[in-house]
């Protein structure tokens, strides 16, 4: 009989379920809802970045919003240089969570027709970002 060596394989090695915690790029630029819509703008060109995550007073997420969510703002008729992006914003949301399957999140995005959603952890903070290959 011959001793054979196991070795434990890591749990992020080829996992079942792949986790949306494992795929999910960096926070990126995070930016106050009170900033108007012409400095966020300002902000995604000087970051070179297609989106912002949107942070409350407290520095909880609120929020991701797109370079071409506020283009199209700011060229809308109704725009003024007034208007910041919690009023853009709407309801908190949507988000996931960094313990989310990908295949979970992937069926969401898809859905809800989204390029990028923000990951949170459990009181609400940015983690990252997962966005979706095209």
């Amino acid at each position: 009989m011959t001793l054979i060596q196991m070795q434990p394989r890591s749990a992020n090695a080829n996992p079942v379920h792949p986790m949306v915690g494992d795929a999910m790029e960096a926070a990126g630029p995070q930016v106050c809802d009170d900033m108007t819509v012409e400095v966020a703008l300002a902000v995604t060109a000087s970051a070179r970045a297609g989106h912002l995550l949107v942070c409350d007073e407290d520095g909880l997420c609120t929020g991701l919003v797109t370079q071409t969510q506020l283009t199209a703002i700011r060229d809308s008729a109704a725009y003024t240089d007034q208007v910041r992006l919690r009023d853009v914003l709407g309801d908190r949301g949507p988000f996931t969570s960094p313990m989310t399957t990908m295949a979970e999140a992937e069926h969401a995005m898809r859905y809800r027709r989204l390029d990028a959603l923000p990951v949170v952890d459990d009181q609400g903070s940015a983690l990252g970002v997962l966005a979706l290959s095209r």
